[in-house]
């Protein structure tokens, strides 16, 4: 049998690792696009151009590919969809990507699908100059109505502070506008919406543990594959870790599920992998919806492979090709799985980082583990201190038998990376 050909699209670090496993050899993968995130790669963001790039691809691979997906969320998830739809592959339908990724037109559609999970919210452009242009009282939490990883999402006390945000260098300016640049070329191909991604939104706080719900679509059915919880340095909004399996009760996690159910149900998201991430506040009992993103947590996937035997990746590559993922769960020696993130608060670089043969060491004594770096210096390093109000330098990807041993080896590999434990 002839292997079944996948384009993927803008593929994170994540992805590329995984599907670099000899298990994936039966499928031909080819590649598309460029490292966001690392230099002299990056500098092609400045004269990309979605459009074209759509078409070139779709004029390339028409007849000679089974599938296309990216896990890509600044724009590789819509680009990737668009291709497939003018393919005739299987996809979630560019409109609906557009809805669930633009967050001012994704609360409106949870507003009529499910409004007892949606915060008060309100939109208002970059620029606003005025606090009674913005219909919430202060404080808030803003964030981009196009963005990801967190980036200018903040509570923001007072009007002087969201400004005080909300001021960019010209060079920060102009990265922020090419990178919602790609989304704002396609959007008008696909839908009517006139909020252009130039804008923020203004949510009502949330508080209570969150929980990320992740699934997929096939043919209309919505399948989980697990919950996991997301951990926060005290203090902050900065992701510490995310632990698979999550603790919030079952009867909530039922709650969770039957709520994803009903939104991607609403959204018309018939096909492919999702990202919701929810609040349950203890206290009221109360699930909000935070955002849905159309594509596999490839970060995650390791925590439900580690733990499950599931292949996240594997389903991922079945269903992009139009066949119903096999859920076989395999053997395995882990309860508890994590990813943890490594960050530093006082803008600062780190004074020394792991060179090869120290990586070399953490994976031949932890073959489990994945370890990926971020490592900044200079303008990079102050930029991302100002857009996510921290530094993260690395993650690590580990499983234990019980939580006691995952921490234990996790500190071992930071003793072993040179950094100061997370």
């Amino acid at each position: 049998m002839a292997r079944k050909r996948v384009l993927v699209v803008f593929p994170k670090e994540w992805d590329r690792q995984e599907l670099a496993r000899a298990e994936y050899s039966d499928y031909d993968l080819v590649y598309a696009g460029f490292d966001l995130f690392r230099f002299p790669s990056n500098a092609r963001l400045f004269a990309f151009d979605a459009v074209r790039f759509v078409d070139r691809l779709a004029e390339r691979w028409r007849g000679r590919i089974d599938g296309v997906f990216s896990n890509n969320e600044y724009f590789g998830a819509l680009i990737a969809s668009a291709v497939a739809e003018r393919l005739g592959l299987p996809c979630t339908p560019p409109g609906v990507v557009i809805t669930a990724q633009h967050k001012y037109y994704s609360r409106l559609a949870q507003q009529e699908i499910v409004p007892q999970a949606v915060p008060r919210f309100a939109v208002f452009p970059h620029d606003v100059r005025e606090p009674h242009a913005i219909a919430l009282p202060f404080p808030f939490f803003v964030k981009p109505v196009r963005a990801t990883f967190s980036v200018l999402a903040r509570r923001v006390e007072d009007f002087a502070a969201l400004r005080r945000h909300l001021t960019f260098s010209w060079l920060e300016e102009r990265i922020i506008r090419r990178l919602v640049k790609p989304f704002g070329d396609l959007m008008p191909r696909y839908t009517r919406f006139q909020v252009d991604a130039h804008h923020m939104l203004a949510e009502e706080i949330l508080e209570g543990q969150e929980v990320n719900v992740d699934g997929y679509v096939h043919e209309g059915e919505v399948r989980f594959i697990g919950l996991s919880d997301a951990v926060m340095f005290p203090g902050t909004d900065a992701f510490q870790r995310f632990v698979y399996p999550s603790r919030v009760p079952a009867d909530v996690q039922a709650r969770m599920k039957a709520l994803a159910t009903r939104l991607l149900d609403g959204l018309g998201y018939r096909h492919g992998f999702f990202n919701i991430e929810m609040f349950w506040d203890p206290r009221t009992d109360a699930i909000r919806l935070i955002e849905l993103n159309p594509r596999l947590a490839s970060q995650l996937a390791g925590l439900y492979q580690r733990v499950d035997g599931l292949s996240p990746h594997r389903m991922l590559l079945e269903l992009c090709t139009g066949r119903r993922p096999d859920e076989r769960r395999m053997p395995t020696t882990c309860r508890v799985a994590a990813s943890v993130v490594s960050r530093r608060f006082d803008g600062c670089a780190l004074e020394r980082s792991p060179d090869a043969a120290t990586l070399a060491r953490v994976r031949a004594l932890y073959p489990d583990a994945a370890v990926m770096l971020y490592l900044k210096r200079g303008l990079a390093l102050a930029r991302e201190m100002k857009w996510l109000g921290s530094y993260r330098y690395a993650v690590v990807n580990l499983g234990g038998a019980s939580e006691q041993d995952l921490e234990s080896r996790y500190l071992a590999i930071q003793r072993l990376l040179g950094f100061e434990p997370s």
